[in-house]
């Protein structure tokens, strides 16, 4: 095969598991299903099908005869009908009622959304066992005072854990978005050809309970409660949009996540997992390059402009159905859920193994909080009776002469020992210092932490307590 393409998604990024969801075993074994759900539900509807065929049918649901279905489909040009003559080889009993009045989206469309299903609940176990990995993170680390920027730019202090807060925020909004379309997801049901149900009111000789009835039973046996009440020959392009957007919103997250750690590792604050044998460049044996965290950011990428294919497809639908959305439809959906499914593979295995190095998170803030303390220095000054405007005015002007120090001399932060040697303030710098614990400038940031996880995130971990203990898959 190394004389061919092969999609770096299945070869490189894209766990098993999620693999098999898009393989052609799931896809015809799927159609299999719903042609057995058909055939029993127009039994249990009166039509004249026999046990003895469903039997049948049920016996051959999962030894796909390709073969057969590859060579029927180079004579009739056309997939679904090669594999109900397949099935008809297999099942001659049956063959004079496979796909009884449906038409080809009956398969194709079912199937598209019970995989797009299935694979929804693939990525919102990962999500969930991401949430529990930066749970851990961010509690042990929640009163770890460290620099905070804006615009990337020094700013107030935070805490570690509470910057993983907001990682973990973000994929607690996607969690939701997911949770919807699994609790309001639908099948397409058995419209027909142009979503009348002409078919099939005339099999049932115009009896419109029964022809509803139909609908109702195929969910029912393929495990759903709902289905689209209208539809042209296929379900809404509209839906795969949907999907697509909230994938979307995870490749968002771990987008901003990696690129926060890929600028801490720059500053070497925190660093993501990095093997014993790992090799960080070819020509630079000494590099530790954030490889995981650039790979989640460049398959986000892809995600982000892949979701532009369903929104052009769905809306350039015309009437009742086109075939142009076919070709498109197979490659973007599959592709973007395989990319998803690497991405959130490297997100487990970051976040289960990043490294935080204290002395230089504690450094980078010291070397900022001097600044930010001054206005705590400014009030304690004020209230030994000192002129709140000249000692603002006298810490502006000391903070612009050790900002040139620091910046045109490269020497350290030495606004400390003016405000200390100025008489103004009447301070000593033990008292000063005494003023600069890194912990009294986070806020509410260890009790934020504390209870955004507690409130929002332990309850998602106690409902999907089976989910928990997914282990990162990753090829490369």
């Amino acid at each position: 095969m190394n004389e061919y393409y092969q999609s770096p998604l299945s070869q490189r990024y894209a766990s098993k598991e999620m693999q098999a969801l898009f393989s052609n075993d799931k896809k015809f074994r799927t159609w299999r299903r719903l042609w057995i759900a058909l055939a029993q539900a127009e039994q249990e509807l009166g039509l004249d099908i026999t046990d003895e065929q469903i039997d049948e049918m049920i016996a051959h649901k999962d030894d796909i005869n390709y073969d057969v279905a590859q060579a029927r489909e180079k004579v009739v040009r056309h997939d679904v009908m090669s594999h109900v003559y397949a099935y008809g080889v297999q099942c001659p009993k049956a063959k004079g009622i496979i796909h009884l009045g449906a038409t080809s989206c009956y398969v194709g469309d079912n199937t598209d959304l019970i995989i797009m299903h299935e694979a929804l609940e693939l990525v919102q176990k990962k999500v969930i066992n991401v949430l529990a990995q930066l749970k851990d993170f961010a509690l042990e680390y929640k009163d770890m005072p460290c620099l905070a920027f804006t615009h990337f730019q020094p700013a107030q202090p935070t805490t570690i854990g509470k910057r993983a807060s907001l990682w973990a925020q973000d994929l607690y909004l996607d969690y939701l978005e997911i949770e919807h379309l699994l609790k309001n997801k639908r099948l397409l049901g058995c419209k027909g050809t142009t979503g009348t149900q002409a078919s099939f009111m005339e099999l049932f000789n115009g009896d419109t309970d029964k022809v509803k009835a139909l609908d109702q039973k195929i969910c029912e046996k393929m495990g759903y409660e709902h289905y689209f009440p209208v539809s042209g020959q296929t379900y809404t392009r509209k839906y795969d949009t949907q999907v697509l957007s909230v994938l979307v919103g995870i490749a968002q997250s771990a987008s901003k996540f990696s690129n926060d750690i890929r600028m801490l590792q720059h500053m070497k604050e925190v660093e993501e997992p990095f093997e014993k044998t790992q090799i960080g460049s070819s020509a630079m044996a000494y590099k530790r390059n954030p490889m995981r965290s650039e790979r989640m950011d460049s398959l986000a990428r892809y995600v982000i402009c892949d979701s532009l294919n369903p929104a052009i497809t769905a809306s350039t639908q015309w009437f009742e159905r086109t075939l142009d959305d076919s070709a498109n439809k197979r490659i973007s959906i599959a592709e973007a859920f395989l990319a998803i499914d690497g991405i959130l593979d490297l997100y487990l295995n970051i976040s289960s193994g990043l490294v935080v190095y204290p002395k230089v998170v504690e450094a980078d803030l010291q070397k900022e909080l001097p600044f930010m303390a001054t206005e705590n220095i400014l009030m304690d000054a004020v209230k030994a009776g000192g002129d709140r405007q000249e000692l603002h005015e006298a810490i502006r002007q000391h903070s612009m002469a050790a900002g040139n120090v620091v910046k045109k001399e490269g020497r350290p932060n030495d606004l400390i020992d003016r405000i200390a040697a100025d008489p103004r303030f009447g301070m000593t710098k033990e008292q000063i210092e005494a003023i600069m614990k890194p912990i009294n400038f986070v806020g509410r940031s260890v009790q934020q932490t504390e209870e955004f996880f507690a409130d929002y995130i332990d309850p998602i971990l106690e409902a999907h307590k089976k989910d928990l203990g997914v282990k990162a898959e990753i090829n490369v």
